[in-house]
């Protein structure tokens, strides 16, 4: 209660000061309110549990955008995540073990405070609570997938010195994550966390970014690490309605901080695809090296985005992990009836990159439809099938997001 008066406090000081610097200054808009409400029913059945998890989540979010003045604008955010009816699943902080995880648990908190400061379209510096997502967000993400995001508090300076480079720079001393301020291991505090990327576009060919990552943890010190990395993604046109996409990324992680551990290891994507009027396929090659004891970790990643959305390796196995996949997804043009309605569906295939082990395989799929402009509804399911590596689960997913 105390969090929902402090969130409640901040945007209602926030709207007064706004107000009255409108009524002096006659600027319209000079605050801009926002909301989005999230409904999902999570349904998971997990070999080796006595329980299948339903978990019923609703996600209340709102915040107050400020308009430039004098380059400067901020951004408060709260949101509520609230449990409809029994609980039946293991949010990770109400000990019900009997039940597969779904990190959504009830809560009330401040997703987001940061002030930016704009003097001019070369300079942008944010400070405060921020949601931080850097390319595909294999390194860096704020896990939207999950009611809660992760955020950090952070210092963070763009800069854009010529036309179509970026450099960006991060440090950040507190990671907020998805599983909120009551679990054990909600918050990472007293981190040291420096990043760095440079990205330029290169005309008609796509996005070249090279990226350094340094993570000391001292509340997981088996996630601190040291990351330097090149990626290039791109596409070209073929005649008049396809499109063929790439992506290439290299990186070498080798332990650092408070990392107890002695290691140097290899990541490596490879993602053609091609496009072609509303159908996109794409296939792709990825691999975590391991080493046995331990292997390339990406702690700060929207994870769920990663080698399938049954969750099972979000944590690389010590024997590392390679995925193949492929993915094919279709979307119905404007001019036909369900316009908007799209339909995806993703192989993968999981191996260890050494001892030669084959974890297991997953089926992915996925619907979503744009009721209207504010109203979207998906549904999704994932299929996980163990070899050696964790075990069979099955995951289902209900969602209407709404916007305001």
């Amino acid at each position: 209660m105390n969090q929902l008066k402090y969130i409640i406090g901040c945007l209602a000081l926030s709207a007064s000061v706004t107000g009255l610097a409108s009524a002096q200054e006659v600027e319209p808009a000079a605050i801009t309110p926002y909301a989005d409400v999230r409904y999902r029913l999570e349904l998971v059945d997990q070999d080796g549990l006595a329980e299948g998890a339903t978990a019923s989540t609703l996600r209340l979010r709102a915040g107050l955008r400020s308009a430039e003045w004098n380059g400067f604008s901020g951004v408060i955010e709260g949101e509520a995540i609230l449990r409809l009816g029994k609980p039946r699943y293991n949010d990770t902080v109400n000990g019900l073990t009997v039940y597969p995880v779904v990190a959504d648990p009830s809560d009330v908190l401040l997703n987001q405070a940061y002030i930016r400061w704009k003097p001019d379209a070369v300079v942008e510096v944010t400070a405060g609570r921020q949601a931080v997502n850097l390319d595909n967000q294999r390194w860096i993400g704020s896990v939207g997938w999950r009611q809660n995001d992760q955020t950090l508090d952070a210092a963070r300076v763009t800069l854009k010195p010529v036309k179509g480079m970026t450099v960006d720079y991060h440090y950040a001393w507190r990671v907020n994550r998805v599983f909120g301020p009551d679990s054990p291991q909600g918050i990472w505090r007293g981190t040291a966390i420096n990043g760095v990327r440079a990205a330029y576009i290169i005309p008609n060919i796509g996005t070249l970014s090279a990226y350094g990552h340094w993570l000391d943890i001292p509340s997981s010190p088996t996630s601190s690490s040291r990351t330097l990395g090149v990626r290039m993604a791109g596409g070209h046109k073929i005649g008049k309605q396809s499109l063929l996409t790439f992506a290439f990324e290299y990186a070498r992680q080798q332990d650092f901080g408070a990392n107890p551990r002695s290691f140097a290891l290899d990541y490596l994507l490879l993602e053609p695809g091609l496009s072609r009027g509303p159908f996109t396929f794409k296939a792709g090659f990825e691999r975590l090296e391991g080493n046995g004891t331990t292997a390339v970790q990406t702690p700060l990643a929207t994870l769920h985005a990663f080698n399938g959305w049954a969750d099972k390796f979000l944590s690389t196995p010590a024997n590392g992990l390679r995925d193949i996949y492929l993915d094919a997804s279709y979307k119905i043009p404007a001019n036909k009836p369900l316009a908007g309605l799209t339909l995806r569906g993703v192989w993968h295939d999981y191996r260890s990159t050494r001892a030669g082990l084959h974890y297991g395989s997953e089926w992915n799929a996925h619907v979503s439809y744009p009721v209207t402009k504010k109203l979207s509804a998906s549904a999704k399911f994932a299929r996980y099938d163990a070899d050696v590596f964790a075990t069979d689960t099955t995951k289902i997913w209900l969602a209407l997001d709404a916007k305001f």
